[in-house]
């Protein structure tokens, strides 16, 4: 004999976390499923490491240009996921009703820029491990603590993924996907990523060096590339335009 109520619907919102985990699944499948997001967020960063490290094109100082540019390429593939990415996508699934549809559903805010970020993370990983075995087979010997390169790559993921989510939930879908590849190109090229900070003039440096992508790809430098210990400096950086592009995201991001 069945007991009483056993197939009652039990109608309501499943937990928080249960939300936040099965919808960044769903980015999580999405993302991988998207030929021109892994164009963006593996391709690139892979052919950027072996070009300029096969290929004597810019002067990167003393030592393998491999060196160099690993640590650089990292955060190039943070920044491609985190930032670039995610505004892209995020933007386009405003526009078409995607995040409207959601706003109805008991998943907050912060739950889905949670479940975004979770699925970046993921994406990373998997960039890493690619990007590293790249960079070892092209003779990279890197040094200092996994623990710091950790903590970056993390504080890093935040402040990108703040700031992507903070653009596609302001602007119109095709002025961020414009915006977003404008910033990429620009940070490629002025935010340590390939070229030296050196390169530029004392003036420049200063601004340059307060960005997330030169905190982000000097702070790995410093740890991979000379085994330095944990580089405040840059933590500190990374930790505040995660903080101020996070709630920012949070106080302006639109869902339609």
């Amino acid at each position: 004999m069945t007991a009483t109520g056993t197939y009652t619907p039990k109608p309501g919102a499943a937990p928080l976390g249960r939300m936040i985990a099965t919808q960044a699944v769903l980015e999580t499948k999405m993302l991988l499923r998207n030929g021109e997001q892994l164009l963006l967020t593996v391709v690139i960063p892979a052919l950027v490491l072996v070009l300029f490290s096969s290929v004597d094109i810019i002067d990167t100082g003393e030592g393998k240009a491999v060196d160099f540019l690993t640590p650089g390429v990292l955060a190039l593939a943070v920044m491609s996921t985190a930032f670039t990415g995610q505004a892209i996508a995020t933007g386009f699934e405003r526009r078409y009703g995607v995040l409207k549809r959601l706003a109805s559903s008991p998943l907050p805010r912060w739950g889905l820029m949670t479940a975004k970020t979770a699925s970046v993370l993921v994406t990373e990983i998997l960039q890493v491990i690619l990007l590293t075995v790249i960079a070892l087979t092209l003779g990279w010997s890197p040094q200092g603590n996994p623990f710091a390169v950790l903590l970056l790559m993390v504080l890093g993921t935040a402040a990108f993924s703040g700031l992507g989510l903070l653009m596609a939930g302001t602007l119109k879908a095709e002025a961020t996907l414009a915006a977003a590849n404008l910033v990429f190109l620009l940070l490629l090229v002025g935010g340590g990523v390939i070229v030296p900070l050196d390169r530029f003039s004392p003036s420049t440096q200063d601004v340059l060096g307060l960005l997330p992508i030169t905190a982000l790809s000097d702070g790995l430098r410093d740890v991979l590339q000379h085994g330095a210990g944990m580089p405040w400096g840059d933590l500190g950086i990374l930790a505040v335009w995660a903080v101020v592009g996070l709630a920012a995201a949070g106080r302006f991001f639109r869902w339609e």
